[in-house]
């Protein structure tokens, strides 16, 4: 069970976090002493950016500046800081002059001009971004605590005993895996090959859920970009190691009648690209739309400035936080077994097991 202390000090910790964010919006001149750009606050935490916003805005709170890495076409490699963006209007690097653009970084001349089309998006040549983003960042450091917390356990073992109580739980986890997902969907024979990626798919899932709901930390599995990777991993996988049988149920299923294999093999061909991207979309869209509840909920104290909503927004914000914990785990486990069940069906030998049936 979660003691009383640690659930005061996040749930304090997150409440001073939106009330310093929210607080700092008011200080932009642009707008009135009143107004709390909510849409931009909600926006600003499940978005990437070129600079990790820790607490407030650019001018008023913490705020670390990430390295911009740029590949200038074929003229060469730009690298500086991004806090160079909040100073200046136009960066000028050793191959060119650069400008950001709703996060998006173009090339320019060294005016910044921007060429617009009729959809209000630049027509300036962008060049190659590899800048470590906040989302970068806390990709490295979830990697490098996932590999502190393994080693650790490895080394915990006595006797094939472990005596650390995180990783007694880490282990039930291992194992839950294995038994009741890898084996199940995958076979007593094959799963020992697929198990390694479907742990790390696990834990790397879980550990990035967990992290995205510090308040001040990016919210890795809510950027769809990530998702796409982790789908586009399991569709390689799974199709990479698929066996004939696999393919001829797809494409000429057998004691089908021939004119509803021709209707079926072209749905079926595009079921292999659906599947993943199912997994892309499920993630995405329900660690985010837990984050932007969450602020939704915070966001109407200041909004309505009434000490009964006030009372509402935390009750049902504390509420929403602890279900996004069991989210978080919940996301990772139905990750982890879509992704398992889809190598199951691309490696199980259908012919083989047909005829055991007959």
């Amino acid at each position: 069970m979660i003691s009383k202390k640690i659930i005061h000090s996040f749930f304090s910790f997150l409440f001073l976090f939106l009330f310093v964010e929210c607080a700092n919006k008011n200080h932009n001149e642009d707008k009135k002493k009143d107004d709390v750009d909510i849409a931009n606050i909600i926006f600003d935490h499940v978005g990437d950016s070129h600079e990790w916003h820790v607490v407030g805005t650019h001018n008023h709170g913490i705020t670390f500046s990430l390295p911009i890495i740029l590949w200038n076409r074929n003229k060469g490699l730009d690298i500086f800081s991004s806090s160079k963006f909040s100073c200046k209007n136009v960066v000028k690097g050793k191959y060119g002059y650069y400008k950001m653009f709703k996060g998006i970084i173009y090339n320019t001349n060294y005016l910044g001009s921007l060429y617009m089309d009729s959809k209000g998006v630049p027509k300036n040549d962008k060049p190659w971004d590899f800048s470590i983003t906040k989302n970068v960042v806390s990709i490295f450091m979830s990697s490098f605590l996932l590999s502190y917390i393994f080693i650790r356990m490895k080394r915990n073992y006595k006797n094939y005993q472990l005596k650390w109580s995180l990783g007694i739980f880490l282990e039930f986890l291992i194992l839950f895996i294995r038994d009741e997902i890898a084996i199940p969907n995958i076979g007593s024979r094959k799963y020992k090959i697929f198990l390694p990626f479907l742990l790390t798919s696990f834990f790397f899932i879980l550990i990035n859920n967990l992290i995205g709901l510090i308040p001040g930390f990016p919210n890795v599995t809510g950027n769809i970009s990530i998702t796409l990777v982790l789908s586009v991993m399991t569709f390689i996988v799974s199709n990479i190691n698929s066996n004939v049988s696999y393919w001829k149920h797809i494409f000429w299923m057998p004691e089908v009648p021939i004119g509803i294999r021709l209707l079926l093999a072209p749905i079926e061909f595009i079921g292999i690209f659906i599947r993943p991207l199912t997994l892309c979309i499920r993630l995405f869209a329900n660690i985010t739309a837990g984050h932007i509840i969450i602020l939704s909920f915070i966001c109407l104290i200041f909004i309505f400035k009434n000490f009964f909503i006030a009372g509402f927004s935390i009750i049902f914000g504390f509420f929403i936080s602890m279900l996004e914990i069991m989210v978080s785990f919940l996301q990772a486990f139905i990750f982890t077994t879509l992704s398992a069940l889809l190598i199951g069906m691309s490696v199980k030998n259908y012919d083989h097991d047909s005829s055991k049936t007959h």
